[in-house]
Parts: structure tokens; sequence; C-alpha cells
């Protein structure tokens, strides 16, 4: 497989209670079929955070991966922001 193929999220940490886990959300805006209306839709992503570097609120980029556990294929790539 070629690395240049994985897909690419940038996020906000919503979660870092599990060891070495985190859960990132990434926000959406789609407009309405029928009515138009733009409504915001979230996508959360279980990531693999090795060293548990990451805090609530983060701003973080993570990369597809491999499955590592049940619900875990995306791993950290790099924080973007540190909350403040």
């Amino acid at each position: 497989m070629n690395r240049n193929l994985r897909k690419e999220r940038i996020g906000i940490v919503t979660s870092n209670k599990m060891d070495k886990s985190i859960v990132v959300s990434i926000a959406r805006r789609v407009k309405h079929d029928l009515y138009g209306k733009f409504i915001n839709k979230t996508s959360k992503f279980v990531a693999h955070d090795e060293k548990n570097e990451c805090n609530e609120g983060d701003t973080v980029k993570i990369m597809e991966t491999k499955p590592i556990s049940k619900n875990k294929n995306w791993r950290l790539v790099e924080i973007i922001e540190r909350v403040k």
C-alpha cells in the first residue's frame, strides 16, 4: 500500500481518558438536500496516541492506519495547536 494514499484529517480532541488513545471530533457543515439549511455534522474517530501527549481541546492531525484495536484505526501525526 502506498503511504501517499492514506487519509488525513484535522480535528479537535474531545476525550483523552483512555490509555494511549484519544477521541477526535471532526465537524463539517453540510447543506440539507431539500431545505437548503446548513447543518453541523460531526464524525468521531478513535486515534492512537503513543506518548499520551494530547489534552482535551487540542487541534490535531490524524492519519489512517492498519487496525490497532476493535475500533481504533487512526493514529496521531502531530499536534497542530495546544489548548490555552
